[in-house]
């Protein structure tokens, strides 16, 4: 098997239905850095210096699984400042969460949210 030859570092994508949208709540909501490339598509600049590209897809399906996670030094802190933004955290009864959304029964502190398309992320207690 030969390697790659990279002309760059990789980087992941995921798809949403609005870019307006998308970018307001990442960089707004979020307070993340958020740019616009030359073909319009969405970059999201992560404090890692990874970048997500976020791209439009008409039909857009949201991921139903976790696309991107957040690590956190106090999950408490970060639940009740997203939700005093407007932030909605995910419900799972079967597994436990808290009133606030948070999963306490093992592994780390964590709590699932959506972006405005549906994909699902979460906060993690690091």
């Amino acid at each position: 098997m030969t390697s790659l030859e990279l002309t760059r570092q990789p980087f992941s994508g995921f798809a949403v239905d609005d870019l307006p949208l998308a970018r307001a709540f990442y960089a707004e909501t979020l307070g993340l850095t958020v740019t616009e490339n030359e073909m319009g598509m969405l970059e999201l600049h992560l404090g890692t210096g990874a970048i997500v590209l976020i791209y439009p897809r008409p039909g857009h399906v949201p991921a139903q699984y976790t696309i991107l996670n957040f690590p956190v030094a106090d999950i408490e802190a970060a639940v009740d400042a997203l939700i005093a933004k407007g932030v909605v955290f995910q419900q799972y009864p079967d597994m436990g969460t808290d009133e606030k959304g948070i999963f306490r029964h093992g592994g780390p502190l964590i709590a699932w949210f959506t972006d405005p398309a549906g994909n699902v992320m979460s906060v993690l207690q690091d």
